[in-house]
Formats: structure tokens, C-alpha cells, sequence
């Protein structure tokens, strides 16, 4: 079974990539990290527990307003702008507390991803996508078979798209939220390390929609040629290739890393 990893960056049209491999003629599993991460710090879990206790003191507004009790059972529900006020930024306060935010989330995340990804595997699906933001940061890149970023040319793209979509934040918001997610251009660059026999794409998203349906469709031809379905029915019906060929693309796409992140350190120790 064939992981494809979709990521990108705030307002670049990664979701609407998504909304269109879930539907006809792909019918594609779609595993959004963003979906499970509002599950796993739902009210009474773990992850809920460890955001109030570390944030609660110092963000007098971190939960929803509770007039009739009726959250009293678990709690209230989390106030996801405030925090998102809290940790989104480019300040080292704000880069800290982002980072302990991903510790108290990330690995219950990643739990239920799995138990996902092995649900579709024995159903023998030939692909599943994991609709992952922070795809390379979490360093979940280096399970999945091939990476697509959706990517646009200028940030100011992303900041009008944002505004437009969510008017409710402030110009300030908006830049601090693109910013978070890291420039989209270098994820597209460090995908390209992965572009030899079908393994990274590149979707280019400066246009309409119209226009990203037959980008979209030009990778997933190429996925399907370097991953057929009889492909992923043999994988599932022999589980030690499974295995030997899950773990050589997994050591792979760790050596790319580790090459991409050499070159980062060259480059930054020139400045």
C-alpha cells in the first residue's frame, strides 16, 4: 500500500487537493493529522489535561465559556483561537510554546494515524493519504512512499487567500499563521530531493481550480504507475516483502533527509 504524504502550507489549496482525492475518479482514504489533533485534545483525554494544566494560568481565555454547565462532566471545550493567538508567531516565546504544544499532541496523533493506516492496509487499499501540515517538521516524511506539496510562487498569495477565507483575523494574525508553517517554497525544494521514480511532486497552486485538477491528475497517473493496485494486494498477501520494502523506503527517505539537512547546514553557515 502506497503512503502518500500531502502537505503544504496554510492557504496554499492543500485541503482543497485533499476534498479532491477523496472524491471520484481517485476515492482515496484521506487521513487528516488536523482532524485527529481536535480529537486527541477533546475534553477528558490526556492531551486536554496537559494543554489546561500547562497553558490554564496563563491564558486567562484558553476555554469556551460554560454560562449553562453543561461541560461540566469533562470540561469545557477548548478555546482554539486564543490558544492559537498563543503559540502562532515567530517570537522565541511563541516558537516555545508552539513546540510544547506539539509534545502534549503529536504522539497521540500519531497513534491513531497508525491504527488508521493498518485499518486500510488489510482492506487492501493500493494508496491512503496522510493530510499532514507539518508533514517534514513532524518528521513523518519518512514513512510515506511519496510526497506531494502544494505550493504557491508568492506569499502574498497565501495572505490574501487566508484573509479571504477567515476575515476575522487581523492582518497580524494572518502573517503570524503564514509564518508558522514555515516558507511553502522550501518544502517544494526539499520535495524535489524526492522527485526520482515517482517518489515527490510539486503541485504549483498560483491559479484556479480548474487548473490544479490537471496537475493533480498528471501525479496521480505517475503514482499509479509506480504503484498499481495488484501492487498493493501482493504486499498485503506476502507481509515479509511488505515489510522489507516498508523498511528500505523508510532507511531512503531518512539518508534524503539527512543529505537536505546537510545542505541546509552549508548553506546557513556561509550567512
Amino acid at each position: 500500500m502506497l503512503l502518500i504524504g500531502l502537505t503544504g502550507s496554510i492557504a496554499t489549496g492543500k485541503s482543497t487537493v485533499s476534498s479532491l482525492l477523496r472524491q471520484p475518479p481517485y476515492s482515496l482514504p484521506i487521513i487528516d493529522a488536523d482532524l485527529l489533533a481536535r480529537k486527541v485534545v477533546e475534553p477528558g483525554t490526556r492531551g486536554y489535561r496537559k494543554i489546561v494544566h500547562y497553558f490554564g494560568p496563563t491564558t486567562p481565555d484558553l476555554l469556551q465559556e460554560d454560562p449553562d454547565g453543561k461541560f461540566k462532566e469533562h470540561g469545557a471545550p477548548l478555546n482554539r483561537p486564543a490558544l492559537g493567538k498563543r503559540v502562532f508567531g515567530d517570537s522565541e516565546e511563541r516558537k516555545r510554546d508552539r513546540k510544547i504544544l506539539g509534545t502534549f499532541v503529536h504522539p497521540y496523533v500519531r497513534w491513531e494515524m497508525a491504527k488508521v493506516v493498518l485499518y486500510y492496509y488489510l482492506t487492501g487499499h493500493w494508496a491512503v493519504v496522510l493530510d499532514i501540515p507539518l508533514l517534514f517538521e513532524s518528521g513523518l516524511d519518512i514513512f510515506c512512499g511519496t510526497v506531494i506539496v502544494v505550493a504557491v510562487s508568492d506569499p502574498a498569495i497565501q495572505m490574501k487567500r487566508l484573509q479571504e477565507r477567515d476575515p476575522h483575523l487581523s492582518p497580524e494574525d494572518t502573517e503570524n499563521r503564514v509564518k508558522s508553517q514555515g516558507d511553502v517554497r522550501e518544502k517544494a525544494k526539499r520535495v524535489e530531493t524526492r522527485s526520482a521514480n515517482g517518489r515527490g511532486f510539486v503541485v504549483w497552486n498560483d491559479g484556479g481550480k480548474e487548473d490544479l485538477q490537471h496537475k493533480l491528475e498528471r501525479v496521480m497517473e505517475e503514482c499509479r504507475r509506480v504503484s498499481p493496485q495488484w501492487w498493493a494486494w501482493m504486499l498485503l498477501f506476502i507481509p515479509p516483502l511488505a515489510k522489507t520494502l516498508g523498511a528500505w523506503s523508510v532507511l531512503r527517505a531518512w539518508w534524503e533527509r539527512r543529505k537536505w539537512q546537510a545542505v541546509q547546514d552549508k548553506e546557513r553557515a556561509k550567512l
